[in-house]
């Protein structure tokens, strides 16, 4: 996409992004001594739009408030809801290409053979599904086949055992054909709370789930069972896993006629076979060595010979359970591949107690009453198989990669549309997002009066709020993890209530739900006598606040980018990658925390989708938001780095800070068209210095900014008024055209601020050992193809990483003039090892330089 379309499509785009953060930030409305109520800016209707001539007919904007001529920045200046609107409304904008929209499913080929057993395979119907007929079911639950010796304890410590194998699974309601899947699964309990244990071989998605108990170290050994070929089409041209050290297929990949000249099936059959996977444990507190390093993946043992990734160090990890107690979740991780690995089934949660220490528990529902509970979507096709793309948006540059992956029907515990018979009385409900890419606007809407319900939020990624948040409506992210309690005890028996969803795919700018994916689950509430819940302590718990450590280089600055196809590509304006500050994964390191230190890093996202950030090994906390003038920052970030046509780049990047001041002139000047920052002795230089931090909309959503005014001053929201996120995270959502700051510190939850030092491991392990650790978009299409970059861990004291440079007029930046920019690493050499961080060995990371330029 040239520039001049990107730019324009950039300030179309801040309408919605409004839209985002007030869906985020519709702040509390009322208060009481035991919650804080939040009023949702957006009622869930009863019944979801039904077509797209439904979704059409809602024209009025949902980010532009009842009272603009009032108050015309009430819609952007961040702090104020706008008026409630009971109708889900069109986005403002598309991408030139078609990744804004939900694949067409019916028109896309099955990826299965064109005939099973003498029937055809077709796309299966969603509207043929009926909703509600499959009943919710409660996951297994693991159990240890023994013990193994932990020498630093000096003792055993319990062993389970997770096998990787292809199964069937009922997903569709009875009567439909089951669902080929790749499954987690060992020896389980698949008895109910509080009934005799009824141990069995379980193989399901979502996999059997972990109990386990703060601080109690577990050995978990997996095995890699699947046999080859891939279920989905393997992608050779992203960055990924190759196994057989195959050589990379080089475009062009379609024919004169654009068709594809490598169907799927079969696809390359030297990437589709073996298939690769490790494991990784969302949210542990984890040695890099069992964390799932995307490189340390692992294939089945054929004929007594197992391949394995440069980083591979073993199948046994050890999870140390030191996190307060929370609901997290397993998946495949292997490089590459784990959209594909996911999508297929391999996930799982894992449920951490406390019940020394943890003094709500007691209060909250427990047994039949606290379900765990794993949203994801997926196509279907009519032989029962998942529908997977087949075809990229691009295949001339990705012959299968797809920017975003959307199924037409939603799952709950692997069951389509399912229903739950529920008591009257409260429920407890830890709900995962586990898709690859779809967000969730979640309401509980009563069906009898069509209204939504109100909930109480009371945890979050790293465990409990600092106090509970009632609301009517949350958008959860991919991965993001919500703790809700819901009370039917009011509603009379044979009311049903039903999940509705209403956020966009993609978030924010995508297609409205319809009546299928618009729902989740349904609860029908039977007769029986009513318990009401016992009020909650108006504080959970005790969170402390987070202050950057000083003199160590913060804040740490990154942008987060995309390149999209050109103008001469078969489909134009399609995303190709998606980056952190350009860089591909395995270019050098430039993210090495120093243990016993809080970071803080300014996520600044330049791109038209949210991503949902997740950062490896920490609990961190949101510091706030704010809008930013993407506009002029994208245009600078050009002017210092190069154009978003030449991502990924080939050189360390220049950073921006969206705090500092910047000398924009005249767009009129012809040497300075786009409005980009030049030399200040520039005489055509009128509009003086600024910062970033300006919303250029000035007042009147969905328009676009024609650089000759500066814009209104924006403010940033701090993470209170961001309901459900004043807490402990290890995934953050960065909205687009918005700095998301965060603070990240390298020690446990609970560590005492005051008893830590710079360089001290608190950690019941060497962080700084083993391959490493990675932060990434969790948007799975997006994490496989380069929104993903190393982070290892230091005890020594080593240069701030990301110090400003003079372009930005910082003082203090490392001279790194005399420094030479890393070599370019081939742009998909699938097996190169990233560095270690074994300082035992004395091999100490070196930060990528980060060059210093003089004012352009």
């Amino acid at each position: 996409m040239k520039k001049s379309r990107q730019l324009i499509m950039i300030g179309a785009m801040a309408s919605v992004v409004f839209f985002t953060l007030a869906q985020m930030c519709a702040f509390a409305q009322t208060a009481t001594t035991t919650a804080t109520t939040m009023t949702s800016m957006l009622l869930v209707p009863a019944k979801p739009a039904a077509d797209a001539a439904t979704k059409d007919a809602a024209a009025t904007p949902a980010a532009a408030p009842a009272n603009a001529a009032a108050n015309p920045h009430a819609a952007h200046t961040m702090d104020m809801a706008p008026a409630q609107n009971t109708t889900p409304t069109k986005p403002l904008f598309s991408r030139m290409g078609k990744t804004m929209k939900m694949r067409p499913w019916a028109t896309m080929p099955t990826g299965v053979a064109a005939t099973n057993n003498g029937v055809a395979v077709t796309p299966l119907d969603p509207n043929t599904v009926p909703k509600f007929q499959n009943q919710l079911t409660r996951p297994a639950t693991f159990v240890p086949i023994g013990t193994k010796f932990d020498p630093q304890l000096r003792r055993n410590v319990p062993l389970y055992q997770v096998t990787m194998d292809t199964v069937f699974q009922q997903i569709l309601p009875p009567g439909f054909p089951k669902t080929k899947i790749y499954a987690y699964g060992g020896q389980a309990n698949v008895a109910g709370p509080g009934q005799n244990q009824n141990i069995q071989t379980v193989f399901s998605s979502p996999g059997p789930t972990f109990e386990a108990t703060s601080n109690q170290r577990i050995f978990v050994h997996y095995i890699n069972d699947l046999d080859g070929p891939h279920m989905f089409p393997v992608d050779p041209t992203i960055m990924a896993a190759n196994p057989n050290n195959a050589p990379i297929p080089q475009p062009p990949f379609v024919d004169a006629n654009g068709n594809l000249l490598v169907p799927f099936p079969p696809g390359y059959p030297q990437f589709q076979s073996p298939i690769v996977t490790v494991p990784h444990l969302h949210g542990g507190y984890t040695p890099s060595s069992f964390d799932g390093f995307p490189e340390s993946w692992f294939t089945d043992e054929t004929e007594g010979h197992m391949q394995t990734g440069p980083t591979f160090s073993g199948t046994t990890f050890e999870y140390f359970n030191g996190q307060l107690p929370t609901l997290l979740w397993y998946h495949d991780h292997a490089l590459g591949m784990t959209r594909l690995n996911l999508a297929a089934g391999l996930e799982g949660m894992y449920i951490l107690r406390d019940p020394q220490n943890d003094k709500i528990a007691p209060l909250l529902p427990s047994g039949n009453f606290e379900w765990p509970l794993m949203l994801t979507d997926r196509a279907f096709n009519s032989d029962g198989s998942i529908h997977f793309t087949t075809v990229g948006d691009n295949p001339d540059f990705h012959p299968y990669w797809d920017p975003e992956y959307f199924g037409d029907e939603i799952m709950v515990n692997g069951k389509v549309w399912p229903n739950l018979d529920v008591q009257r009385r409260q429920y407890r409900f830890r709900i995962v997002d586990g898709s690859n890419a779809r967000f969730y606007g979640l309401s509980f809407v009563n069906q009898t009066t069509g209204q939504p319900i109100p909930f109480i939020q009371i945890g979050s990624d790293g465990g409990f709020l600092r106090a509970p948040v009632t609301m009517t409506h949350k958008l959860l992210a991919i991965c993001e993890r919500m703790d809700i309690l819901v009370d039917f005890s009011n509603l009379p028996a044979g009311t049903k209530v039903v999940m509705t969803n209403d956020a966009p795919a993609p978030n924010p700018g995508g297609d409205i739900p319809d009546a299928n994916t618009g729902v989740v689950m349904q609860f029908t509430v039977q007769n029986s006598r009513a318990v009401h819940p016992q009020p909650l302590p108006a504080t959970l718990i005790t969170i402390p606040t987070l202050v950057a450590t000083p003199n160590i280089g913060n804040p740490k600055l990154f942008t987060l980018n995309e390149k999209e196809s050109p103008d001469s590509a078969l489909n134009p304006g399609n995303p190709l990658h998606v980056l952190i500050d350009g860089r591909h994964f395995d270019d050098p390191v430039t993210e090495i925390p120093r243990a016993g230190t809080t970071e803080e890093w300014y996520i600044q996202n330049l791109t038209q989708d949210a991503h949902p950030i997740h950062i490896h090994l920490v609990e961190f906390q949101l510091e706030d938001r704010q809008a930013i003038d993407a506009n002029r920052m994208l245009a600078y970030f050009e002017k210092l780095n190069g154009p978003n046509s030449a991502l990924p780049l080939n050189h360390p990047p220049i950073r921006i800070n969206v705090e500092n001041p910047v000398q924009f002139c005249d767009p009129a000047n012809p040497n300075n068209p786009d409005g980009t920052p030049t030399d200040p002795s520039d005489p055509t230089c009128v509009l003086g210095a600024r910062d970033f931090q300006f919303d250029t909309q000035n007042g009147a959503l969905g328009t676009t900014d024609n650089f000759t005014e500066p814009g209104t001053p924006s403010t940033a929201i701090p993470a209170s008024q961001f309901p459900g996120e004043d807490g402990w995270k290890d995934v953050v959502l960065a909205p687009p055209f918005t700095v998301t700051r965060v603070l990240i510190r390298l020690a446990l939850q609970n560590t005492n601020d005051a008893n830590l030092t710079p360089g001290q491991n608190v950690f019941p392990f060497d962080p700084t050992a083993g391959p490493g650790y990675v932060w990434h978009c969790h948007i799975l299409d997006h994490e496989d193809n380069d929104m993903m970059r190393p982070m290892v861990i230091t005890f020594k004291d080593l240069p701030s990483l990301n110090s400003e440079s003079v372009v930005n007029g910082a003082s203090g930046a490392i001279n790194a003039g005399n420094s030479t920019p890393a070599t370019t690493m081939p742009a998909h050499n699938h097996n190169g090892a990233m560095p270690t961080t074994d300082e035992q060995k004395g091999s100490t990371p070196m930060p990528m330089p980060m060059p210093m330029l003089p004012l352009q």
